[in-house]
């Protein structure tokens, strides 16, 4: 009689479940923290990325309203730090380039400038194995330059 209840309770013990919730949490809690931080990470490199086009297209448009290279160049790089400022980028390098070749198409003619706007942002702070330190974004823009503006020569 002693010996069945036993052999009753080692069954139970073998049976038994206990404990194995825990487990089940150990395995799967750092896969969905690591599942969190990589929709974080990618949910910050499109919006980011949308901004930085906005960005593009504030600079190709600023630099076409204007009449010599050099104007251009200056007011499209303020036009796209403003524009990254105002959207809450906060970029780690950022250059701008823009095509002002467009300017010097005679009066009467199309002519496009075209911005490239460059920035590398800061993944670093996400932790996360396997996500690299830093994400280059490039976006560029093309504008058309007013067909009847006059032209600097």
């Amino acid at each position: 009689m002693n010996q069945v209840r036993c052999t009753a309770r080692r069954a139970r013990r073998l049976r038994g479940d206990e404990g194995s919730a825990a487990i089940e949490a150990a395995i799967i809690f750092p896969a969905l923290i690591m599942f969190l931080c990589l929709a974080i990470a990618g949910g910050r490199i499109v919006t980011s990325g949308a901004k930085i086009d906005a960005a593009a297209q504030d600079a190709a448009r600023e630099a076409s309203i204007h009449r010599t290279a050099a104007a251009a160049q200056t007011a499209a790089q303020a036009a796209a730090a403003e524009s990254l400022t105002g959207q809450g980028i906060t970029c780690t390098s950022t250059s701008v380039t823009v095509n002002t070749g467009g300017l010097n198409v005679p009066a009467g003619q199309v002519g496009t400038v075209t911005a490239t706007v460059t920035c590398t942002l800061k993944l670093s702070d996400l932790l996360l194995p396997g996500v690299p330190g830093a994400k280059t974004l490039t976006s560029t823009a093309t504008s058309v330059v007013d067909l009847y503006r006059e032209r600097s020569e």
